[in-house]
Order: structure tokens, then C-alpha cells, then sequence
């Protein structure tokens, strides 16, 4: 057991993260196991999203991560498995975009004062 104030507080930060690093690979040996036990579009899609999420937190590297992905891919496509395409938010209507676009009052419609080029700092002479 540690003595040290800063090195206590070392040890519960470890513990800490050992158990958070160690719930995101059970959720990750989760869905992969779900997907092969019965392939489908959501447990394809579950499997990915965890693998994401692992390489967003630092937990496994982005290719580790990829190349998962593409054996997880691979096994779809010989269960004859399709991932959904995304769905995209619908965008906002035209005269929404316009309206927004145009100033308020009279003082927003002022361009910006231009700032001055920053100078050059001279240049040293040398003599020979």
C-alpha cells in the first residue's frame, strides 16, 4: 500500500479506470457475441457503435478498431446481413436559411472594420 498522499490518490484513479476499460470490453465481447449468435442489422450496427465508442474513449486504437469492423463486415455479408443506411436529419426549409441570413438592424449590416497586415520584422544586414 502506498504512503504517499499523491500516490493514494493514484492507486483509486487506476482502480477507477481499470473498471471503466473493463466494462467497455464486456459490452464490446457483448455485441460481437450477439451479432455472431444472430447476425442481424442492429446487432451489426451495436457492434460497430461499441467498437466506436472504445476508440473515442482511447481504449483500443482506431486500426484495431477497423479492422474488427471489417471481419464483423465480412461475416455479414456471408450471413447475407445489410447495415441500414444512416438516417440524416431533415433540413431546415429555404426561407428559414434566408431569413437568417439577413441582418437585424442597420449595425450588424456594417462590414467588418478590416485589421491592418501585421508588419515584417526588418531584416538583419550583415557586413563582410
Amino acid at each position: 500500500m502506498p504512503i504517499i498522499k499523491s500516490a493514494i490518490k493514484r492507486m483509486k484513479q487506476t482502480v477507477v479506470r481499470r473498471n471503466r476499460n473493463v466494462g467497455i470490453k464486456k459490452d464490446i465481447k457483448t455485441a460481437n457475441k450477439a451479432f455472431a449468435a444472430k447476425p442481424s442489422a442492429e446487432a451489426l450496427s451495436k457492434a460497430h457503435s461499441e467498437l466506436d465508442k472504445a476508440v473515442k474513449k482511447g481504449l483500443i486504437k482506431k486500426n484495431t478498431a477497423a479492422r474488427r469492423k471489417a471481419g464483423l463486415s465480412k461475416a455479414a455479408k456471408v450471413a447475407d446481413v445489410k447495415l441500414a443506411a444512416g438516417t440524416k436529419k431533415a433540413a431546415k426549409p429555404a426561407a428559414a436559411k434566408t431569413a437568417a441570413a439577413k441582418p437585424a438592424t442597420k449595425a450588424a449590416a456594417k462590414p467588418a472594420a478590416k485589421k491592418a497586415p501585421a508588419k515584417k520584422p526588418a531584416a538583419k544586414k550583415t557586413t563582410k
